[in-house]
Parts: structure tokens; C-alpha cells; sequence
């Protein structure tokens, strides 16, 4: 009875901070700007399905991709056995879904050999990191938290599903000698091979037993409460963040609507002046985003396959479109602290310039290889075109190439510095 009490203490309380911690994370993503992203469902919900639920994205990298299938469909699997332990802890039964029959035998034979995928794969993980250093995950941004994170979610899980094969192989071992309720049931292919390291008596074997199913529920419910703070939390956030992703053709802009206004009223004056006052254009703060682009920033697993595909990372600039997501998610977080204790969102610091540099925005060609490269759809892109947009619309300081660019526009309604009679003259030449 003890027992219960204290996983149902445990179970509620771990519960009741995640709704806590997740409701942060939903304000937070609140102070972003309002932008639709409810039309057509339907196309919506089949990119989910295919890029969230299909991982159909991943399979560019087709070994990476196997490997985080079997941890994803592992995780995903593997915890509806956590239905059963839920049921166990709270009422003092022991694998109450046995009377199932031959299809809970099937169930924890699929476990097994799901968990024993989940842990070669992460363990694959752990070596592509720290010994081969791949050098997507191994750049600048990622030393000291991010790199430690990583290692920490990989390290978690192989424990998680380490403890799970040894209880089922005590379990096992305890069915065999009929210890007590532990009557036959299930089937392990695994964790039989394990039977033969663990000794003979029983009241050892249920210590190994308890320990391990104890290990195994604490940590699962540790490592829920530690999604909030990882990079981990891509596992929730990706389904909303590819439901809601766009749907427009990449190489598409939208048009600021304030500017947009400004020149119908100019062109065609029969139109009344535009209404209300705009606060800034251009993005110089993470409340001038919108609440998606804030939602990417928490849902970037910091694989680094954006900052691969970019050509100006590729030669040497400073860009890196994962860490204008970082830095965008750190912006967040700080704000989102200044929330928690009441005070005004607003300090001394700025997502330009104290997070993200000039040099970064100005090296970016815009070719949208980040957007098409990230496996979850986010959108860089969009957060580095309103940083340049407040560099050149609110404070005039783009830089030489670009403001002589924008000067020929004007004057010659064309990029080069040619003047449109001319622009014919090279038929002449013989």
C-alpha cells in the first residue's frame, strides 16, 4: 500500500509540472505576432502525416533515418507499455493486462525487440558524436549545454531501456520458479539471453525486478519534465510545428501589409489612407516575429542538417541557420523569465545584435536550402529576411552593395546602375 501511495504521489506531481512547465512554453510562443495558419486542413494534416508522423524527410540521410525510426517508433511503442505500469503502480497488480492472452505475448515480444533496437541505435548515436564527430554535431554552437544535452538524451535512454530488458528478465526468472503472483506471461527474446547473468534466489531477483521497474517509471517520468528544458521537445512540438508549417512555394516573400497599404493608397488615391499606426518594421525583437516562428525555435532538435545544406556555411561565413534558431529560442527563454517574475518584457537586450550578428543575416543568400533541408519544417529564412528588413527600413544601415542596389531600384527601376534607355545597347555593339 506504501508502495501506491508513493507512486501515486510521484506520477501526479511529475504530471502536474510538466502541465506547469508546458504552459510556459505556450505562453512564451504567445508573445509572438498573430499570423493565420488555419487554411486548408486537409493539405495540412497530409504534411503532418508525411513529414512528422513518416519521417518523410529524414530519409535523405537514409542510415541516420533508420536508425532515428527505430528510436521513434520505439519511444512511441514502448510507452504504451507505460499504460500497464500506470495500472500496476497505482493498484498493486502485476502485468494486469496478461489476461490478453496471445496478443499481450505479442506486445511484449514487439517491446522487447523495440527496445533492443532503441538501444543499439542510440548507442550508434553516442559513437557518431564522440568518437567519428560527425561535423554537423560537432560545430561551434553546440559546445558546452547543447553538446552535453545530446549526450545526456542518449545516455537516458540507453539506461531507460536497459532497465527495462533487466526487469522483464527477472520477471522472467521469477515467472520460471513461480515466486509468488508472478504467474507466466509474455514472451521475451531478449532479455532471455540476460535471465542467465542474474542469480538463482528469489527474494534477489525481486530486488533486481522492483529496482528496475522502479528505475525504469522514475526515469521515464524524470525525463518527461525534462523535455521542457532539451532539445528533446521536438518529440511533441514537431506535429503542431509541420501542421502549421507553410504551405506557399518556398522562393515566395510575403509583403509587409503596412507597406503594402502604404503604396495602394499612393498609386490610387481614390483609396482612404491607411488605418492605424505601425510599431516597427522588420523584426528587431523576438516580439515582432510571429508566434510560428517562435514555435520553430522550440521545436529545433539541433541537427544541424539546415547549417549543412547552406552554402554560406559551406564557404566559411559566420551564418548558421541552427543557431539563429538557438539564439531565437534563448531570446525566448530569457523573456519568458522576465514574465515569471512580473517584469516588463522588455530590457536592455535585443534578438539583433546581442544574439544574432550582422555579418550572420547579411551572409545569407536566401536560397532556402535550411527550409528545405530541416526534417521538421522550420523556417529560418523568415526570421533572418525581418532582421534585414529592420536593418534597412527602420535604421537605413544595410550595407554598401545592398543600398546601391536599392538606389538603382529607384532610379532606374532595375538593380544595375544602367539607366533604362541604355539598357538596349549591347545590341549595338559589333
Amino acid at each position: 500500500m506504501i508502495s501506491q501511495v508513493i507512486f501515486a504521489l510521484l506520477f501526479v506531481s511529475a504530471g502536474l509540472l510538466f502541465y506547469k512547465n508546458a504552459r510556459k512554453i505556450y505562453r512564451n510562443i504567445r508573445i509572438g505576432k498573430p499570423i493565420d495558419r488555419q487554411d486548408q486542413p486537409s493539405k495540412r494534416l497530409k504534411t503532418m502525416l508525411l513529414v512528422a508522423f513518416g519521417q518523410q524527410k529524414m530519409f535523405k540521410k537514409p542510415i541516420p533515418a533508420l536508425l532515428h525510426l527505430c528510436v521513434y517508433v520505439g519511444f512511441c511503442i514502448i510507452n504504451i507499455e507505460m499504460l500497464e505500469i500506470i495500472i500496476d503502480g497505482l493498484f498493486g497488480t502485476h502485468r494486469v493486462l496478461s489476461f490478453l492472452g496471445g496478443f499481450y505475448t505479442f506486445l511484449i515480444f514487439s517491446f522487447e525487440i523495440l527496445a533492443f533496437l532503441v538501444l543499439l541505435s542510440c548507442v550508434f548515436f553516442l559513437v557518431r558524436r564522440n568518437i567519428l564527430k560527425v561535423k554537423r554535431l560537432n560545430q561551434m554552437e553546440l559546445d558546452n549545454w547543447p553538446k552535453t544535452d545530446a549526450n545526456l538524451i542518449l545516455i537516458a535512454e540507453i539506461l531507460l531501456m536497459s532497465a527495462f530488458l533487466l526487469m522483464n528478465a527477472a520477471d522472467q526468472k521469477l515467472q520460471h520458479i513461480g515466486y509468488q503472483h508472478y504467474t507466466q506471461a509474455g514472451a521475451f527474446p531478449i532479455s532471455s539471453f540476460l535471465a542467465g547473468i542474474l542469480p538463482d534466489q528469489g527474494s534477489s531477483l525481486l530486488f533486481i525486478e522492483r529496482f528496475c521497474w522502479w528505475f525504469h517509471i522514475i526515469g521515464v517520468l524524470a525525463f518527461l519534465n525534462y523535455l521542457p528544458i532539451s532539445k528533446h521537445l521536438h518529440i511533441v512540438l514537431a506535429f503542431p510545428n509541420t501542421y502549421f508549417s507553410r504551405l506557399e512555394p518556398k522562393g515566395k516573400f510575403d509583403n509587409m501589409a503596412s507597406v503594402t497599404e502604404e503604396v495602394k493608397a499612393m498609386l490610387d488615391p481614390s483609396l482612404p489612407p491607411p488605418n492605424g499606426e505601425v510599431s516597427r518594421f522588420g523584426v528587431k525583437d523576438i516580439q515582432d516575429l510571429t508566434w510560428k516562428s517562435l514555435l520553430d525555435a522550440y521545436t529545433c532538435t539541433e541537427c544541424g542538417r539546415c547549417t549543412a545544406a547552406c552554402p554560406a556555411n559551406i564557404t566559411g561565413k559566420r551564418l548558421s541557420p541552427r543557431k539563429i534558431m538557438m539564439d531565437t529560442r534563448d531570446r525566448l527563454e530569457e523573456v519568458g523569465k522576465h514574465l515569471d517574475q512580473e517584469q516588463a518584457t522588455e530590457d536592455d537586450k535585443s534578438l539583433l545584435d546581442d544574439y544574432i550578428t550582422r555579418e550572420e543575416i547579411w551572409a545569407c543568400t536566401t536560397c532556402n536550402a535550411c527550409v528545405e533541408a530541416c526534417p521538421v519544417n522550420i523556417n529560418p529564412l523568415e526570421i533572418i529576411m525581418g532582421l534585414r528588413q529592420y536593418v534597412v527600413m527602420e535604421e537605413s544601415k544595410a550595407p554598401g552593395s545592398i543600398n546601391n542596389m536599392l538606389s538603382n531600384l529607384e532610379n532606374n527601376g532595375a538593380p544595375w546602375k544602367y539607366a533604362q534607355a541604355d539598357r538596349a545597347n549591347w545590341t549595338n555593339m559589333d
